[in-house]
């Protein structure tokens, strides 16, 4: 795995977690950790983590096309 795959994949999954944290608690975890929703720290954080999620697309249409989502299932 690439190394921007690899670190995209941790910050989209950083984020899962902390939309769950949203969800379930009303708690966010990036907000409380960087000074608020409107720090720009934060918000920089956000966009790098929706930018991560956007290139997640490329090695999931590659899965997709190579049918490896089909290879999985047979086992």
């Amino acid at each position: 795995m690439k190394a921007t795959n690899l670190i995209t994949l941790i910050l989209v999954i950083i984020g899962g977690l902390n939309w769950g944290l949203v969800g379930l608690f009303q708690f966010d975890l990036v907000a409380a950790i960087f000074g608020g929703q409107g720090a720009a720290i934060s918000r920089l954080i956000y966009v790098i983590v929706g930018l991560s999620a956007l290139w997640q697309l490329v090695p999931l249409g590659r899965a997709f096309s190579t049918d490896e989502p089909l290879a999985e299932r047979a086992h």
